[in-house]
């Protein structure tokens, strides 16, 4: 009868069965990747004459290391790196370097060992130090996770690491306790070697490797005489590690919460800003509604008087007709920044040629621009490609800005209206020969109630709300507005929209 072949044991099951050995600890691969940093550390800072064993996550962060040990040894093939298909397919356990980091180098490189897929180390990793001054391998296990959704494995992730792959961490310390876990090594490496190179990829087998460090140990001549400090030293560095995940844990809670404190203050702010911005703004539209209401009821007082005049009565109802259509202007001019202000980020917007609207809006100005004697023109090329945006805000966006063209144009001035391509946007100009803008107002005729007063003694009206609509529309559908102008030489304003891409 042929009794069935007993699994091999891995090293971490291996440890787990060992006397006295001490009990592992849940750790995050950066508390195990700190400790091994502080092994080489102290191998660098000692100079010692070693033998390295390591099977590593795939990432920068751990192949420094590696290389480091390579510099520590640089003559002799004495540092062994582990590998296989599926520790290449799992996810990475850490999150790469920043970009500024430079990874240490070496003209040598470790001993590459791939392992066969289905090997006893498939879901642990490890580092093994043997030298006459030190002894000690500390290996993690990868703890088996159920699959969650997408939603919870969010939650688990914190500064980078995901805290599902928590590792499982032992360590064992003195030649008496590695020494039977190196024998395991060398017969899963004997079984399960697939290929063997070294950095200059030379041809070299595992035979060769094994008598090359079988001789070395020889050599050294180790002591066994320390087992009753050994599991000491591995308690103790059980407990040290295990120290180190709690200091990290409460650090990454610490920065979490610091992280949070600057969003809420951050957060806090922009409201602050919002709620002074809103009681500036109400306090601008009381004192806007206010004045033409003063102004109409004081023309209404004097119209009373019962010795006015007929030129003075007249004067007084132009005054009342002139108010009322600013009162009214200033209204409808609230309504659509409101209705702006409860928009969505984004409509759907639309496909829209600016020969299908552009002209209609120019043509609804002609009687009073004829009045006025204001000459307008359009070019308005049918070739050109629709634009991303929605009639309504295309057609308030050119009204807007032909208002502001005929208003501010004296007896005899020109108003046209060009339109042709910029690369991805279409650039609709509105020129006009008016009465210009001077450099210091143009970093703020975009801002809400700014308006000219006064020109040559007249008031010209208006809400001071009409480029700030127009401005706010051109944001929503991905555009923009410029302004060149002089006193006197007339304004130039150039409305760049993005053409309409097809899906």
């Amino acid at each position: 009868m042929t009794l069935p072949t007993l699994p091999v044991l891995s090293l971490f099951e291996s440890l787990a069965q060992q006397k006295g050995s001490p009990e592992a600890v849940s750790v995050s691969p950066t508390s195990l990747k700190g400790v091994v940093a502080s092994w080489v550390d102290s191998l660098v800072e000692q100079s010692c004459s070693a033998l390295v064993w390591a099977k590593f996550p795939r990432g920068e962060a751990w192949q420094a290391e590696l290389l480091r040990c390579v510099a520590l040894l640089p003559d002799d093939r004495q540092v062994y790196a582990l590998g296989s298909a599926s520790d290449e397919a799992a996810a990475p356990l850490m999150a790469p370097l920043d970009g500024d980091t430079i990874l240490a180098s070496s003209e040598h490189q470790p001993v590459t060992v791939q392992l066969q897929g289905d090997n006893p180390l498939r879901r642990e990793f490890f580092f093994m130090v043997v030298s006459k001054e030190f002894c000690g391998l500390i290996v993690g296990q990868r703890v088996k996770v159920k699959r969650v959704s997408s939603e919870l494995a969010a939650e688990s992730t914190v500064d980078g690491v995901d805290r599902r792959n928590m590792l499982m961490v032992s360590c064992a310390m003195g030649w008496a306790e590695v020494q039977p876990l190196l024998k395991l090594l060398e017969s899963i490496l004997e079984t399960q070697t697939e290929e063997i190179s070294d950095g200059t990829l030379a041809e070299m087998t595992i035979a060769g490797c094994l008598e090359r460090w079988r001789s070395q140990l020889t050599a050294w001549n180790l002591p066994e005489n320390i087992e009753a400090v050994a599991p000491v030293a591995a308690g103790l560095m059980n407990r040290q590690i295990y120290r180190q995940e709690d200091l990290w844990q409460r650090m990454m809670v610490h920065r979490k919460q610091a992280e949070m404190v600057d969003r809420l203050q951050g957060q806090n702010e922009v409201l602050l800003q919002t709620v002074r911005s809103k009681d500036e703004f109400l306090s601008t539209v009381g004192q806007e509604l206010r004045t033409p209401l003063t102004n109409m009821k004081t023309a209404l007082t004097l119209l009373n008087s019962p010795n006015i005049k007929p030129p003075q009565r007249q004067r007084y109802m132009d005054l009342l007709v002139r108010e009322c259509d600013r009162q009214t202007a200033l209204i409808r001019s609230l309504l659509d920044l409101v209705n702006l202000d409860q928009m969505g980020e984004r409509e759907t917007l639309q496909a829209i040629c600016l020969s299908d609207v552009v002209p209609g809006v120019v043509s609804t100005y002609q009687p009073l621009a004829e009045e006025k004697g204001v000459r307008l023109a359009y070019t308005i090329p049918d070739s050109l490609p629709p634009i991303a945006c929605l009639i309504p805000w295309l057609r308030q966006i050119v009204m807007g800005l032909m208002y502001n063209g005929v208003k501010f144009t004296p007896p005899g001035g020109q108003v046209w209206v060009k339109a042709k391509q910029q690369g991805d946007f279409l650039q609709l100009e509105i020129k006009d020969t008016g009465i210009g803008i001077s450099v210091q107002e143009i970093p703020k005729i975009f801002d809400r109630f700014y308006r000219v007063r006064q020109v040559g003694g007249v008031d010209l009206g208006g809400a001071g709300l009409g480029l700030t609509i127009v401005q706010q529309l051109l944001l929503r559908c991905g555009g923009s507005i410029s302004v060149k102008s002089r006193p006197g030489e007339g304004s130039v304003f150039s409305v760049m929209m993005p053409i309409y891409v097809y899906r």
